[in-house]
């Protein structure tokens, strides 16, 4: 396997120059370097991490999967990459991704550009030099012309300020920081915190290992069967025989998967037809739940005849009618927190080792030397796990001291909710782009479609602007306020704020309540980026190199 950065004497990247410095090694980081390499541009690559992989590297929880099917969750780059991988199962599981996401490192030679468990901890914008300075904590100081945000939307685990968290002698676990030699919960007695995706995806294996696990839930999750199996021969033959166009029609859709679609809503037909429908869709499994009528997420009435349907199966498969109401959402839309996917979750409450808790109106008071304190009742656990979530999407570039022009802060000048152009760049913060950042289409899609149009469009721009003799590309702030606008307006057009989720922000206390990714859909983002480009880059402002001149894109 070739060298990579990180294994060679970091002293020597000291002041070192790049055109481009990528954070980040995950999907985003690694396509990115790959284009870069292209466009002839020296490239470096920094990740905490000791390899690539992204969220798949730090998420090995038990039961940690994918929710999109394998044959649409891959690059669509390189025709023979696609043909060469299997996957084995139609929804792939953590250990079969970042296999994936190892091969194409290793295929595409992209590790000698990259420099493991390195974390940026500062990047500083010289507006003189057009060029931004990036620390690192290992003392390497970098320049770079173009700064690529690849830090993923779900990589800062929010671990709980709970009262008396250092005096427990257990053993403790977070579902997004796991580690990598795994855990055997044989014969313990286990606290599971939360019951959102991550909880609801460990819960029936870790019930299967420990002497007992009890479960502590505020906000119940819709989950949908995920129907998982083997991949089909004829079904993995059916998308490799025509991947291309597969993908075109991919990058169109609303949310970057291929699915069938309804053209009727749900209260346009009669009672025993949507629940035919809704039967087939809980049959097949899987997110695609959500299209069996075309408004469940913009009708309050259609989307009620879903989330019942839901909470009747809950009923139906969980034996305690206590259990069952507790674990029936009642209070949000279903599918306005991001709608789960599971095998066995709602079928694991019947196990005798397994107690479901309800914390909402009796939260966790603290930890314990021998467990937690809950409702004025005390728990004795031998491990506890915490499946509490991210702070999603604006977390992981707040915690990095990024400064603009005039020293300009990010967090600083995100403290009210991120403002972006397109959920790609930041006015004030020139030649940075994010990939796949807040106010994109980005977690409520397929990542890897929302990864590769984002890439390609930055590549396109930064071709441009090499080709151009630009020094400096930014958006003004007048395209910005208008995509805020319209970021906000089109999420308020449909159900998705009348949820407590992390899509709001809700989950981190004193976090800016704002709809954070953009709901107008995959293909329709899509175009409006490229009709954005084709009238040479509107809403940005491009300064040349020559004379420090002024292009603004009208």
């Amino acid at each position: 396997m070739p060298m990579d950065a990180s294994a060679q004497d970091s002293a020597k990247n000291t002041r070192a120059a790049f055109d481009v410095v990528i954070v980040g090694a995950g999907f985003g980081g690694m396509y990115m370097l790959h284009r870069m390499r292209q466009l002839g541009l020296s490239t470096r690559v920094y990740d905490t991490a000791t390899g690539v992989g992204g969220t798949w590297y730090w998420n090995r929880y038990p039961g940690a999967r994918c929710d999109i099917e394998s044959m649409q969750y891959s690059y669509s780059f390189s025709p023979e990459l696609e043909q060469e991988w299997r996957w084995p199962e139609t929804f792939s599981a953590q250990p079969d991704i970042l296999r994936y996401a190892n091969h194409v490192a290793d295929r595409f030679d992209l590790r000698r550009d990259m420099q493991f468990e390195t974390t940026v901890e500062s990047a500083h914008f010289d507006d003189a030099a057009g060029r931004w300075t990036v620390k690192t904590n290992r003392g390497d100081l970098v320049s770079a012309r173009w700064l690529i945000m690849a830090t993923g939307c779900l990589s800062t685990a929010r671990v709980p300020d709970f009262k008396g968290l250092e005096s427990y002698t257990g053993k403790t676990y977070h579902t997004g920081y796991w580690p990598h030699e795994g855990v055997d919960f044989t014969g313990m007695r286990v606290g599971l915190i939360g019951t959102g995706s991550s909880a609801i995806q460990a819960l029936p294996v870790i019930a299967e290992q420990a002497a007992h696990i009890t479960v502590f839930q505020r906000t119940p999750n819709y989950s949908i069967p995920s129907r998982n199996r083997p991949m089909d021969d004829a079904y993995e033959q059916h998308w490799k025989s025509s991947y291309r166009e597969h993908r075109a029609k991919a990058r169109m859709t609303r949310n970057g998967v291929i699915t069938p679609l309804s053209d009727k809503g749900a209260v346009e037909v009669d009672e025993a037809t949507r629940r035919e429908v809704f039967e087939a869709r809980w049959k097949s499994g899987g997110t695609t739940f959500m299209a069996a009528f075309n408004d469940l997420i913009v009708n309050a009435d259609s989307n009620e005849t879903a989330a019942e349907f839901v909470r009747q199966k809950i009923r139906q498969i969980v034996k305690d009618p206590a259990t069952a109401e507790l674990l029936a959402a009642k209070d949000y839309p279903i599918g306005t927190k991001r709608i789960c996917v599971d095998t066995d979750y709602f079928e694991t409450f019947n196990r005798p080792n397994v107690k479901l808790v309800d914390i909402r109106n009796a939260p966790v008071e603290e930890l314990t030397p021998k467990g937690l304190k809950q409702g004025g009742k005390d728990y004795e656990f031998d491990a506890i796990v915490f499946a509490t979530g991210f702070d999603a999407m604006t977390g992981t570039l707040e915690r990095i001291d990024i400064r603009g022009r005039d020293a300009l802060a990010l967090k600083d000048e995100w403290k009210d909710g991120p403002r972006t152009y397109l959920g790609m760049m930041s006015a004030g913060f020139p030649n940075m782009f994010m990939i796949t950042g807040p106010q994109s289409p980005s977690v409520l899609s397929n990542m890897i479609v929302s990864i590769e149009q984002h890439v390609d469009w930055m590549t396109d721009c930064i071709a441009h602007a090499e080709r151009n003799g630009v020094a400096t590309v930014e958006p003004t702030r007048e395209a910005q306020d208008a995509w805020n606008v319209h970021n906000t307006e089109t999420a308020y057009k449909t159900l998705y704020p009348k949820a407590a989720s992390w899509y709001m922000g809700a989950n981190i206390p004193g976090k800016p309540r704002v709809f954070l990714p953009y709901i107008g859909g995959v293909g329709v983002y899509r175009a409006k980026c490229d009709e954005i480009a084709a009238n040479g880059y509107e809403g940005f402002t491009m300064r040349r190199a020559d004379a420090g001149k002024l292009a603004a894109a009208k």
